[in-house]
């Protein structure tokens, strides 16, 4: 079978091509007129007969094609020369091209050499398509139909539902316009039944998600019956997951089941995913049981932290004591898949490993593996935490069972936080000593447990207004880590205490160098520079910490008081006006909306603003006062007359606002009603001055009897005031003579001190807060509703003229200071 075939020999593989110049003679031209047989060969017939050619392949008559199994003949051509491949001489002529690359028979005719072809001119353009024809135009609007699918699909990530629910309809309509022409022009196996699949999935897809259940229920249901589509039944699930949203959990465990039915036993990860969900399911119907089954079948298949967290749920609800360390250690043993932390830390002597690491230390493959370290610690916690009072007789030991068994774990680190949390729920519980004591024992730890555990003491003592400890234990903290925010925040507060502004100033901006979303570190330090009158660096604070915490009362609160102080009301009323958005029941609120606007001349605002304030909280004596007095400004004497009532019996010791309610009285002409209000007041109060007056005038208007009886006693009253006023001129300016001397006597600091108890009494009744003082929220005022008679224990009427007058400048003594002026 090789007989045939001819290698070239090796002593020929350095020239394999020597030989082209050597040739036949017979093919020698210049000798051919000297040959006499050449020239009779021309000169006869036997010269002019056609030359001998091969058949053409593939005619009955052709030559047979070689093959390997047969012998192969070489062939001669017409002139008698050898064909390539053929053998002379016992040597192999080796293979050459057809024609040489680039040459023709017309550069013999002084054509130019162009191998490319580039002078015959570029090419004829491409002929267009048709698009008349019934195909072309069927696979445009199949075209249309998936860009619509697309565009639905892509304004559904950016969570432009409705625009994504449009453009699903107008897919589906033009998509059943595509069915019906392809039906007429061509046999309907041709119909694109992965198109019209799409179109309705998406559609119902996007019913779902602009909440519209019922109607993403029936597209489910179409394609769910159409049994032209394969694994249709499949999207029984998300039938389920509407169901479930809709609160239908029994159909929900039912397409559940018929949904996993459907789905095949290579698809594991599938059916672990639905049968949480049947788990789930279960959970939300209070059978406990069957969702324990579901969750055990997937802890024995494929374990998952929500699978293992959600059993000890379910044992935790039937209050299985044995089966909650079960899966709490199960929880545990749940592998993460996740490397080492050593992995990360780079070689001191590998220049180009420290580089790799540094670029894959922080890329996103290592924040998913954080991010399930986190979720993983975030379930254990919960855990622990709830099955700690269930697993044992006492909180204490349950939780130190769980401690125990975290420290066997991976989870090593997370036994310290575990005793913090042990402590933390102390405090919830307000067993304080308890607390104190286990925080107490992280004091030899390692420094950042050392540092959590000393900030928690150092917040307790603060909490607890023992401010030294708080500042031992926020130093432990500081020093155990210099970069804990909330060891700096506690350390600042204790320097805030202490009047220590500037430096408590410093210790928040270093929190927040550290951490600059510690929003506490930046409220204080908000406070800080509003109590060291810095008004526009507080303003700066608070505005930062509004745009972190966008629907925070008390910043808003914070941001209105300073603009307040900076006597920018419209501002303050625009701030105020959002706060009350947010707690429109907030009687301080409004009572200061209503001050503003006083302030600007706006009665009729104040006015609203007022009356809201006093209908959520109507013992604000300040409020009740300025009502009061807007009444009586108004010329509405019996509206007022509720008001200063009810002050009366909120501050019944205060005569003032019992002289109130008879002024109106009497300037509404109800003169017998005035007059029966004086005489109750002269009963509780009868040295009172100004009631003894309105009492002669009212009876002498009348013609009563009792004119000469509350003349008498005017007269004495007035007396005894002039006696006061005499004690309290001898007392200033014998104080001022001791001042003079440089020597201070205990009559003068006596006389400034009852003058400052009227002066601080004054106030609290006739004025409403300051901008400068604070108001939060919240906020509420003591009201003092005890009834204190002025006048001390009951004195007997004097015998003598010198007894009496002893005892007058006794009482003068006593109530120095006291008196108040009427309206």
């Amino acid at each position: 079978m090789m007989q045939n075939v001819h290698l070239v020999p090796e002593e020929e593989e350095d020239d394999l091509y020597s030989g082209y110049n050597e040739y036949n003679p017979a093919y020698d031209t210049e000798d051919l007129e000297n040959d006499v047989a050449f020239q009779q060969a021309v000169r006869t017939s036997h010269g002019r007969r056609p030359p001998i050619t091969a058949k053409i392949p593939g005619t009955a008559a052709g030559r047979p094609l070689g093959t390997a199994f047969g012998a192969r003949v070489n062939l001669s051509s017409s002139k008698g020369r050898l064909m390539t491949g053929a053998v002379q001489d016992g040597v192999a002529r080796p293979m050459t091209a057809v024609r040489a690359a680039g040459f023709t028979k017309s550069a013999l005719r002084g054509a130019a050499f162009d191998p490319l072809g580039q002078s015959r001119g570029p090419a004829p353009p491409l002929e267009s398509k048709n698009e008349d024809t019934p195909e072309e135009k069927l696979k445009q609007m199949e075209k249309n139909v998936n860009e619509l699918i697309e565009e639905s699909c892509i304004a559904n990530s950016r969570e432009d539902f409705k625009q994504a629910l449009e453009k699903a309809k107008e897919a589906g309509r033009k998509e059943r316009v595509l069915v019906r022409l392809r039906e007429q022009v061509q046999t309907p196996e041709n119909i694109n039944l992965d198109l019209t699949y799409s179109v309705l999935l998406n559609l119902a897809n996007q019913y779902s998600a602009n909440e519209m259940y019922t109607e993403a229920l029936n597209t489910y249901q179409v394609i769910v019956k159409n049994k032209m589509f394969n694994h249709g039944g499949r999207l029984k699930v998300n039938m389920a997951n509407i169901y479930l949203k809709q609160k239908n959990y029994s159909k929900a465990i039912k397409f559940y089941r018929m949904a996993l039915d459907q789905i095949p036993g290579v698809h594991q990860e599938m059916r672990i995913k639905i049968m949480q969900n049947i788990g789930v399911a279960f959970i939300k119907t209070g059978d406990y049981a069957d969702a324990i089954t579901s969750f055990e079948h997937i802890m024995n298949e494929s374990p998952s932290l929500k699978a293992a967290f959600n059993l000890i749920l379910c044992y935790f609800a039937i209050g299985d004591r044995d089966k909650m360390k079960k899966a709490f250690q199960k929880l545990i043993d749940v592998p993460l898949g996740i490397d080492d932390e050593e992995k990360y830390i780079p070689p001191n002597d590998d220049p180009h490993t420290n580089l790799l690491i540094e670029a894959i230390k922080n890329d996103s493959l290592r924040q998913m593996e954080q991010e399930r370290k986190a979720l993983a610690e975030k379930y254990i916690m919960t855990a622990a935490k709830l099955i700690a009072p269930a697993i044992e007789t006492s909180f204490a030991d349950g939780y130190d069972w769980c401690v125990e068994v975290v420290k066997t774990s991976q989870y090593v680190e997370l036994a310290n936080d575990l005793e913090i949390n042990k402590a933390i729920t102390f405090l919830r519980q307000k067993d304080f000593t308890q607390a104190v004591e286990t925080l107490k024992m992280f004091e030899k730890k390692d420094s950042r447990v050392k540092s959590a555990a000393a900030t928690n003491l150092s917040f307790l003592y603060f909490l607890e207004n023992d401010y030294a400890q708080a500042d031992v234990y926020a130093d432990l903290a500081v020093s155990a880590d210099r970069y804990n925010p909330a060891a700096l925040t506690n350390k600042g507060n204790i320097d805030f205490i202490n009047g220590d502004n500037e430096k408590a100033a410093e210790y928040y901006k270093e929190a927040l160098r550290n951490d600059s979303s510690c929003t506490e570190a930046l409220y204080n330090l908000g406070l800080t520079y509003k109590r060291l009158n810095r008004l526009e660096e507080a303003l700066d604070c608070f505005h930062k910490l509004h745009a972190i915490l966008r629907n925070n009362s008390q910043v808003l609160s914070q941001i209105a008081a300073l603009y307040e102080m900076l006597e920018d009301p419209n501002q303050a009323i625009e701030w105020l006006m959002q706060l009350i958005s947010l707690v429109p029941t907030d009687s301080h609120t409004l009572a200061k909306l209503g001050e503003l606007y006083d302030n600007e001349g706006d009665k009729s605002q104040a006015f609203q603003y007022y009356y809201e304030s006093y209908r959520y909280f109507p013992s604000n004596i300040e409020v009740i006062e300025w009502l009061g007095a807007y009444y009586i400004d108004t010329q509405f004497c019996e509206k007022a007359i509720q008001y200063f009532e009810r002050a009366s019996l909120i501050q019944p010791t205060q005569v003032k606002w019992q002289l109130m309610v008879a002024s109106c009285y009497r300037r509404s002409g109800n003169y017998q009603k005035a007059l029966d209000t004086y005489k109750e007041i002269h009963k509780k109060f009868p040295d009172n001055v100004e009631c003894l007056r309105f009492l002669v005038r009212l009876c002498t208007d009348i013609g009563l009897k009792e004119v000469q009886e509350y003349a008498t006693k005017l007269k004495k009253a007035e007396k005894l005031k002039e006696i006061r006023e005499q004690r309290e001129k001898s007392g200033s300016s014998r104080s001022r003579r001791d001042g003079r001397e440089g020597s201070a006597s205990s009559d003068s600091g006596q006389s400034s001190g009852t003058s400052a108890k009227g002066e601080r009494l004054s106030a609290k009744l006739r004025t409403l807060p300051g901008s400068n003082d604070p108001y939060e929220v919240s906020s509420s005022k003591e009201i003092d509703a005890s009834y204190v008679d002025p006048l001390g224990p009951q004195m007997e009427r004097p015998k003598t003229s010198a007894k009496r007058r002893a005892e007058e400048e006794e009482f003068a003594d006593e109530e120095l200071g006291e008196d108040l002026l009427p309206e």
